[in-house]
C-alpha cells in the first residue's frame, strides 16, 4: 500500500487552490458531512474549535426508551426547537455539494446530519448514517410517522408550551432548563396503542443500521477519495470511515473549523467556513466532460 504523508493545516492563500487540485485530480469523491455545514443554515453544530461539547450532550438511547420523564423532558424541547430544524433550508455550502456532485466530482455523499438539507439542495446519492428528524418511528410495532404530524398533537395537547422561547440545539431541541416536565403530554403510538414514538434518528449510545455502514464503507471502497467537511469526527460512528479510507490508502482532504478526531490522516486540511471553501470552489470549477 502507498504511503501518504500527513499534511499540516493550510493557512496561506493557496489553501483553496490546493483543495481545488485535490478535487480535480479525484474526480468521483466520497464526502463526509457533519453538523457545520448546516450551521448557516441556522442549526448550532454541537462542539467548539477545540472538539468540546458547546452545551450538554444530547439524550443519548438508553435514558430515552427506560425513562417516561426523560421522555417528556425531550418532547418539550423539541416542540419548541425542532421549529428552526423543520424551516431551515440549505444553505451556500449544501448547494456547492449537490453542484460538484451533478459535475463528476463527488460520487455520493454520507452525513451525520439529520436535516435532510442535503436533498433539497439537490445531491441526489445521499447516505443518511443517522437517519432523519423528520420522520418518527414507534420502537414497539415499527411504524412511521411524519414528525410534524406529531408535533401537531404535541402542540394540540400541550397549549401552555407553545409560548415558551428558548435558544436552539443542533439536534433540535431548545435549552429550557429549570422547568417542570411532568405535566407534559407524550403520546403512545397510534397503530399498537402502547409503543414509544422516538425520532427515526440515531441517538448517542445508539447503534447505526449495519446497512448504512455497509453501503457506507462501499462508498470509501469504491470512491478515488475522501473529502470530510463541517466535522470534527468526535464520535466514532463518522470516523470510523476516514480511518477506513487511510486503510486503504485513499487520498483524503478535510475543510473543518477547528480541530477533529483524524487530523494526521489528511493531506489537506483547510481551516476555513465550509460555506466560504465550498462555494468558491463550487464557482471555479467546471463539469467534468462525458465521453461522447
Amino acid at each position: 500500500m502507498e504511503s501518504i504523508e500527513a499534511c499540516p493545516t493550510l493557512a496561506s492563500s493557496s489553501e483553496l487552490e490546493r483543495l481545488k487540485t485535490f478535487i480535480t485530480e479525484h474526480p468521483g469523491l466520497a464526502v463526509l458531512s457533519g453538523a457545520g455545514v448546516s450551521v448557516e443554515s441556522g442549526i448550532p453544530d454541537y462542539r467548539d474549535a477545540l472538539g468540546n461539547w458547546k452545551r450538554p450532550p444530547p439524550m443519548d438511547h438508553q435514558r430515552f426508551m427506560r425513562s417516561h420523564a426523560a421522555r417528556q423532558r425531550y418532547w418539550a424541547r423539541a416542540l419548541i426547537g425542532f421549529r428552526a430544524v423543520h424551516h431551515a433550508r440549505p444553505c451556500g455550502a449544501h448547494r456547492a455539494l449537490a453542484q460538484l456532485e451533478a459535475r463528476g466530482y463527488v460520487k455520493a455523499l454520507i452525513t451525520q446530519n439529520v436535516d435532510g438539507l442535503h436533498q433539497q439542495a439537490g445531491s441526489r446519492r445521499v447516505i443518511d448514517l443517522h437517519g432523519r428528524a423528520e420522520l418518527v418511528r414507534c420502537m414497539s410495532c415499527e411504524a412511521k410517522r411524519m414528525r410534524y404530524d406529531l408535533h401537531a398533537e404535541l402542540e394540540a395537547t400541550n397549549p401552555e408550551w407553545l409560548s415558551l422561547d428558548a435558544p436552539v440545539g443542533p439536534d433540535g431541541d431548545a435549552d429550557l432548563e429549570s422547568l417542570d416536565f411532568s405535566s407534559f403530554h407524550v403520546p403512545s403510538c397510534r397503530r399498537c396503542g402502547s409503543g414509544i414514538l422516538k425520532p427515526d434518528v440515531v441517538f448517542f449510545g445508539d447503534s447505526v443500521p449495519a446497512d448504512r455502514v455497509t453501503s457506507s464503507m462501499r462508498l470509501i471502497g469504491e470512491a478515488r477519495g475522501l473529502l470530510v467537511v463541517g466535522s470534527s469526527l468526535m464520535v466514532f460512528s463518522g470516523y470510523r470511515f476516514v480511518r477506513e479510507a487511510a486503510r486503504l490508502g485513499k487520498p483524503i482532504a478535510c475543510v473543518n473549523l477547528g480541530r477533529t478526531r483524524a487530523d494526521a490522516l489528511y493531506q489537506i486540511k483547510v481551516e476555513q467556513s465550509v460555506g466560504q471553501a465550498l462555494e468558491t470552489l463550487s464557482a471555479t470549477l467546471e463539469a467534468i466532460p462525458q465521453p461522447a
